[in-house]
Formats: structure tokens, sequence, C-alpha cells
């Protein structure tokens, strides 16, 4: 039976996933504790990777290092660079790209690592088809989008920024983990998936509020991914 390895930055975004394990076991290694277990009668390992690329991409090395996970699902929020995403909606990366990269002096494209022959890391068909078939049932009060997905260690709120981003990468939304851990599990040969609940429009016309959005959130991110798990 496959492994599924489940990664929040905070602790907000796998706190109810934890308590929904049965059979749980905590090793704890580099600062965090993976929670591996029974989820939704699927074993499973849930960690918070804290925030960051660094804390991501070594969280998820750990998964496949250390626990052989055969699939990595990554969940949290992001900022919306496309004016048709709102607020509490998800979008889902059928790619991923990390906008703080530079290499463009030596002639490597924009978000390019020296070295490395692509730079869109792409998430898993299969998960992001079953993704938009569970959130229609569990989530139907809000819409799903494929799209890139753009990460950086900086937060990003500044219009004209979100503006660069949409034109330069195409990207969907902005946030600071997804990219690393999709570089990590495509060099590792590990399908991924990139989960994320927009928290604000890409105009700066509203931004949600931090309480009710972050419950709000937790609620759509977990029926997802257990209505996920129970599939795959």
């Amino acid at each position: 039976m496959s492994l599924i390895g489940i990664i929040g930055a905070m602790a907000e975004e796998v706190a109810e996933l934890k308590e929904r394990m049965t059979e749980a076991d905590i090793r704890e290694k580099a600062g965090m504790k993976f929670y591996r277990g029974v989820l939704e009668g699927k074993p499973a390992v849930v960690v918070q990777s804290g925030v960051g690329k660094v804390n991501a991409a070594m969280c998820t090395q750990i998964l496949v290092d250390d626990f052989h996970v055969d699939y990595v699902i990554n969940t949290g929020i992001a900022g919306s660079l496309q004016n048709k995403i709102d607020i509490g909606d998800i979008v889902l990366s059928s790619e991923a790209v990390q906008h703080d990269m530079d290499a463009t002096v030596w002639g490597y494209q924009p978000g390019q690592v020296p070295g490395m022959d692509t730079y869109r890391f792409p998430g898993d068909t299969r998960l992001m088809e079953l993704a938009e078939k569970v959130n229609a049932e569990v989530n139907p009060d809000i819409h799903t989008f494929r799209g890139t997905v753009v990460s950086g260690d900086q937060f990003i709120s500044d219009h004209e920024v979100k503006k660069r981003l949409a034109d330069d990468f195409h990207g969907y939304c902005a946030e600071m983990e997804g990219a690393s851990i999709a570089q990590t599990a495509w060099r590792n040969g590990v399908p991924f998936l990139i989960i994320r609940v927009i928290s604000d429009k890409a105009d700066g016309s509203a931004v949600a509020d931090d309480n009710t959005f972050t419950s709000d959130c937790v609620k759509h991110c977990v029926r997802l991914v257990c209505g996920m798990i129970r599939r795959i």
C-alpha cells in the first residue's frame, strides 16, 4: 500500500490531519516532528516543515530518504496572481517554479537553477485530476484552478510585483515553499502535488480576515486531502 507524505509549513495547516491519525508514531529529525500513522485508512506521514524553501526542501528529502514515501502532497496558503482566482479558491500545481532564482547573467532562464535542464517542475497529472474531482465533491462552494505555483523566500503583497510574477512566469499564485518541494520530489522521482488556498486577490482589492480565513482554509484543505487519500 502506498505511503503518502503530507507537508504543511505552519502548525495550523497540519494540526487537524495529525488529530485524525491513528496508530501515530512520532519521529523527530532536523527540528521537525514526523507523524507516521494511518489516515483515512491509508499509511501516511504528516509533518510541519516550517516556512521557506530550505525548510521545505529538507523536509521533503527526509520524507524520501527516511520514510520512502510514494507521494508528496503539500498544502497551504498563497496569494493570487490572477484576477479570476478569488479568496478561498484552490490552485493545484500544474508546475512550480522559484521566482527568486536569478542566474540570467550566465544565460539561464529566470527561475532556472544553474546546471539543471529544467526549472518548471510538473505536478503529477493523476494527483491533479483526483484533486479536482474530490474538491468538486467535498468543497462545492469554491473553484479549483490548475496553474503555475511560484515560490520564493519573500512575502509578496505589492501589486506590481504580483503583476511581474504573473507576466514573467504565468503564475497563478505566490508562496514560499512549493517549488522547493517540487524540485526535491522531482529529482527523487516522487509524484507530488502542491495545493494552495488563496488568501488575497491579485489586485490587492481584498484580503482575507486572518482568523476566519485560517479556519476555513484548514477545513477546505482537510476535506480535500482526506478525500484524496481515501482514493489513492
